[in-house]
């Protein structure tokens, strides 16, 4: 049935946020590659509530609520996401809607994808379109919000105003969004604020109880400075306004910043929120008496804006639904940086992937150490890593120098490739005259004594007695020995000596169907600034596990595909990738097994090859620079079977 009324053109300035005092609809979002905000489901954001709620600068593991998100964590202390196996870190916010709203009422729109599947809009384009459908306009266009599409209610169809296509589109009620009172938090970090229970030995609580315990020994150390400095310096004034964070966190904001100083050495600093109790102290500030006062920011509240000073550098910050827009809480490093006064020590503490200088620990007991000594500490956080380059157009894309094509699918044929294997060990091997007194390493029997898979194994043509010495390397074993170690592999036509690893033959691996992509992009990595970069792209669905696999028919799962993996496009690096790629066309970039990082089994793991995931930075360690990953990536190569002689020249 036609829908009545005029269509509806969404205005530029966006969704309005009206005043902070009432109940609000909570969703939490990650921030993906292509910068859009993506919401989380309403079970999963329930499930951050309810954590968030017990401790606020806890560790929400998103596995327990849904399986399919088992890899995630996410970190309420540093506001990100982190997937365990792969170890990407992205920004997660939390964001506010009205309780009439499309996630209030648990209203989900979404469009088919290529796969068939449903895909849902971003939260703020949702509520758009529920609002556009409740009031019965016929159309909605997106192009205001930076999308070019026109939703037509009628056909219930996405149009891309460009290109014409048409998708479907779709309208269904799921679970409400948790509904939260009070004012809205204006900051991206969490409180440092007290905590029940016993304290827990994570090197995330580690960090913030250490970082706390100094900043709590700086301040007692400064007061006593500050008061036995009134008596030396009696013309010395100022008022220095401190509010303390209360045991308690309801929902309420987490940092509030309060009218600035009107006077020159007046200091305000407002810390916690609407529970928290404010305790005021007049001190007599000087320069000589607080030596890291010009860190102090000071901060004013005008018409919904929070104008924030550091040494003399005035930051304008919009105090409304500051938490929803996360960008403008991300003052410059350089800025924050400078106002150190010259000979401040900054400790540079661990970030949560496990990369930095300085253990959190060691900071924050050396910060305690330092402040007690009189000595002026600041801790500092690491930089956040560079996971992926900024977008890039298809046609930005070039081929790889050297390589047909841009895409490698897993063989047929090397999905089975089956051998005997007595015409596999014959193939290898010699057989010896004058068998030495030594022991065979497979069945730790002495060959001159029988093998000892006597028995066990029955082969036509090989007695348990007989010994042959592999031809590269010259170990000697059990025939029956090297049959019954051919058995328990891939059987792929070839062996591999379990004393130095040579390997006879081109090795195989167990890896499943999927497939490799690989291009130029028009960006460089750190360490190689006049190349450009290849990026890899594996994608590996999930499947069923075959007899080659550890648990044949049972399904087994693929976490983080499709996985980004980045080269410089130079000689060496071109030459990598020829090896990967024929390390791929033989199954042995990937396996399945069990992760290292979460413990799951029967999942997609990396099979000892390493590959680098992050693109701009090496916080996480798989990364650039690193002037010696070509060189190791290379080793390992070649103890897979895939050496650089097996390249055509």
């Amino acid at each position: 049935m036609a829908r009545p009324g005029s269509g509806l053109m969404v205005p530029g300035n966006g969704l309005g946020y009206p005043p902070q005092n009432l109940a609000r609809v909570v969703v939490w979002e990650w921030l993906n590659e292509h910068g859009r905000w993506r919401p989380y489901s309403a079970a999963v954001c329930h499930h951050i509530e309810n954590v968030l709620k017990g401790d606020a600068r806890g560790t929400v593991v998103l596995g327990q609520v849904d399986a399919q998100l088992s890899p995630y964590i996410i970190d309420l202390q540093s506001m990100h996401q982190f997937r365990q196996d792969t170890g990407t870190m992205r920004p997660a916010q939390r964001n506010f809607y009205e309780p009439s709203s499309a996630p209030g009422k648990g209203v989900v729109w979404e469009w088919e994808n290529d796969s068939g599947s449903w895909t849902p809009y971003d939260m703020e384009i949702c509520v758009t379109i529920q609002n556009a459908y409740e009031k019965q306009h016929p159309w909605l266009d997106l192009t205001s919000l930076g999308f070019c599409y026109l939703i037509d209610f009628n056909s219930m169809c996405q149009t891309n105003r460009q290109s014409q296509r048409k998708r479907r589109l779709r309208r269904r009620m799921d679970l409400a969004y948790p509904l939260i009172m009070g004012s809205i938090p204006k900051s991206q970090s969490w409180p440092v604020g007290a905590s029940s229970g016993q304290p827990c030995s994570c090197q995330q609580c580690i960090l913030v109880n250490s970082t706390r315990a100094a900043s709590n020994a700086i301040l007692a150390s400064q007061r006593r400075k500050l008061y036995g400095g009134t008596a030396g310096n009696p013309g010395a004034t100022g008022t220095l306004a401190v509010v303390r964070q209360s045991n308690t966190f309801a929902g309420t904001s987490l940092w509030s910043p309060t009218s600035a100083s009107s006077g020159p050495n007046n200091i305000n600093i407002s810390m916690g929120g609407g529970q928290a109790k404010a305790e005021k102290v007049q001190l007599p500030l000087s320069s000589a008496n607080f030596p890291c006062s010009p860190m102090m920011p000071s901060l004013s509240s005008a018409h919904g804006h929070h104008a924030l000073t550091i040494n003399g550098q005035n930051i304008t910050i919009n105090g409304q639904n500051n938490l929803n827009r996360p960008g403008t809480q991300r003052i410059s490093m350089g800025t924050a940086r400078g106002a150190i006064p010259p000979g401040v020590p900054a400790l540079p503490v661990k970030n949560l992937t496990g990369s930095g200088p300085v253990h959190p620990a060691l900071a924050g007991m050396t910060g305690i150490l330092m402040c007690a000594a009189g000595l002026p500490v600041c801790l500092t956080r690491a930089p956040k890593p560079i996971l992926h380059p900024p977008p890039i157009n298809k046609s930005d894309m070039k081929p790889v120098q050297g390589i047909n094509g841009m895409r490698r699918k897993t063989k047929k044929k090397h999905l089975r490739r089956g051998k005997n294997p007595e015409d596999v060990v014959r193939r290898y091997t010699e057989k010896i005259k004058v068998v030495p007194d030594e022991d065979c390493t497979i069945c730790m029997e002495r060959l001159v004594m029988s093998s000892g898979y006597e028995g066990i194994l029955q082969h036509k043509g090989i007695k348990p007695e007989l010994v042959g010495k592999l031809g590269k390397c010259g170990h000697m074993y059990h025939l029956l020995c090297l049959v019954a170690m051919y058995n328990n592999g891939n059987k792929d036509g070839s062996l591999q000596c379990p004393t130095c690893k040579t390997i006879y033959g081109e090795k195989t691996g167990t890896q499943p169907p999927g497939k490799m992509e690989y291009h130029v992009i028009p960006h460089c990595l750190p360490g190689y600034l006049d190349s450009k970069t290849i990026r890899i792209v594996y994608d590996i669905p999930a499947g069923i596990q075959t007899n080659e696999h550890p648990n044949p028919g049972k399904k087994f799962s693929a976490r983080g595909f499709p996985r980004h993996c980045y080269l410089p496009d130079n000689e060496k690096g071109r030459k990598v990738l020829k090896l990967l790629i024929m390390a791929w066309d033989r199954r042995l970039i990937f396996t399945i097994g069990t992760s290292s990082t979460t413990g799951e089994s029967d999942t997609v793991v990396w099979n000892e090859i390493h590959h680098k995931t992050e693109f701009g930075s090496n916080l996480t360690g798989h990364g650039y620079p690193d002037p010696n990953y070509l060189d190791n990536v290379l080793t390992e190569l070649s103890a897979q079977g895939v050496g650089e002689d097996n390249l055509k020249d």
